[in-house]
């Protein structure tokens, strides 16, 4: 089945920089929008950031604009997040998806869904 694998979260402390890795398999992704969401603690599902299939556009939740950078290598069925100026309301569980368009925030406009990976930064 398809599996969409997240890695690099860890505990940080604010202003520090992590790099999100997410790869698929059984997908070739570059059918497909991808994008990265997150669940703060007690809190919903939502939208950080998407890119295009081919990687020529790009949206962004606003208060990740100018810290986080998504990007996608097609070659390597693999797709990155670069954050950057990390806060601590930035703490969730990161979750990469595949979905038809990279404007589509909601989650259920998403098809397919790593598993996650933890973010923690401390203040």
């Amino acid at each position: 089945q398809v599996q969409l694998v997240e890695s690099g979260g860890g505990l940080v402390q604010a202003g520090d920089s992590l790099r999100l890795s997410c790869a698929a398999s059984r997908l070739t992704v570059s059918y497909y929008a991808l994008g990265w969401f997150r669940r703060p603690p007690g809190k919903e599902l939502e939208f950080v950031a998407a890119i295009s299939r081919n990687g020529d556009l790009t949206n962004y939740k606003d208060s990740v604009k100018g810290r986080f950078t998504i990007s996608r290598d097609n070659a390597k069925n693999a797709v990155y997040l670069q954050m950057n100026s990390l806060k601590p309301e930035d703490t969730a569980v990161y979750f990469c998806a595949a979905g038809s368009d990279y404007n589509k925030l909601l989650v259920r406009q998403y098809y397919f869904w790593g598993q996650g990976t933890q973010v923690t930064v401390s203040s």
